[in-house]
């Protein structure tokens, strides 16, 4: 059994911020002085290693599995993706066989070391990924799932199905979070709801799901997630809601 606790980020549809929530929670963790894994099992469209800037990395075999990249000096955020193992413009055009190998050699294969948390980026959908993590992951102190949804009723929907898979596997639902719920102007520092706002806090309440908050589209944090500097840029006021549920969380 492992010592570290494990979190899965889920969500029915895709492009709603997955990745983003993802990293958000890891570097939340580190900066509580945590050490973190950062799991990327989206196997057709790995980010964590382009938000990071460790595309150019390769994964070493090591004594007791491979060993994960790490994002920073101290080795507090170990990343492992399948962006370490393949070319970056190479598709991968696997069937579900080969996929369900991958996320177990993922799963049982990787030298953490000594961490503290796990956190798992998963693809959109409810297929062989997400059975093959949730199962595979039960054995390895799997706390529960953060959903993670957009304003709109068309992502929204897609992230009940979500839910309602998780209920059918008994994994615990760990909160909802509403992303891009809202712009941050970078001039006035201003928010404007262009995608609308709340529907994230109103499937929540409806489903009886704990709701961690909303996440605006913040220019200088996208800026910080594209390879560039984001260990040191990404806590800016957008992200209060992930901190704050975090402290809360780590204090259980």
């Amino acid at each position: 059994m492992v010592n570290y606790q494990t979190i899965l980020v889920l969500s029915g549809k895709g492009g709603v911020g997955k990745s983003t929530v993802s990293s958000l929670l890891a570097l939340s963790l580190v900066k509580m002085g945590k050490k973190v894994g950062l799991l990327d099992v989206d196997l057709c469209g790995p980010s964590i290693a382009r938000i990071f800037g460790l595309e150019q990395h390769s994964v070493m075999n090591g004594p007791n599995g491979w060993i994960p990249v790490y994002a920073d000096d101290e080795q507090r955020l170990g990343v492992m993706s399948l962006a370490f193992l393949t070319k970056r413009d190479d598709p991968v055009v696997w069937r579900g066989p080969k996929k369900t190998s991958i996320i177990n050699q993922f799963v049982h294969n990787i030298a953490w070391g000594d961490i503290d948390f796990l956190i798992v980026d998963t693809p959109p959908g409810t297929s062989d990924e997400h059975i093959t993590a949730v199962e595979a992951f039960k054995d390895f102190n799997l706390d529960g799932a953060i959903l993670v949804t957009t304003p709109q009723n068309v992502s929204i929907d897609d992230v009940q199905k979500e839910a309602s898979f998780c209920r059918a596997l008994d994994l615990e639902i760990l909160g909802v979070i509403e992303n891009m719920s809202g712009y941050v102007c970078p001039t006035c520092s201003d928010c404007s709801f262009v995608f609308g706002r709340g529907g994230g806090e109103r499937m929540a309440s409806e489903s009886n799901i704990p709701y961690i908050g909303h996440l605006p589209i913040d220019p200088k944090l996208t800026a910080s997630m594209d390879g560039t500097n984001i260990m040191k840029d990404f806590e800016t006021d957008s992200i209060k809601p992930i901190l704050s549920f975090i402290q809360r969380y780590s204090k259980q």
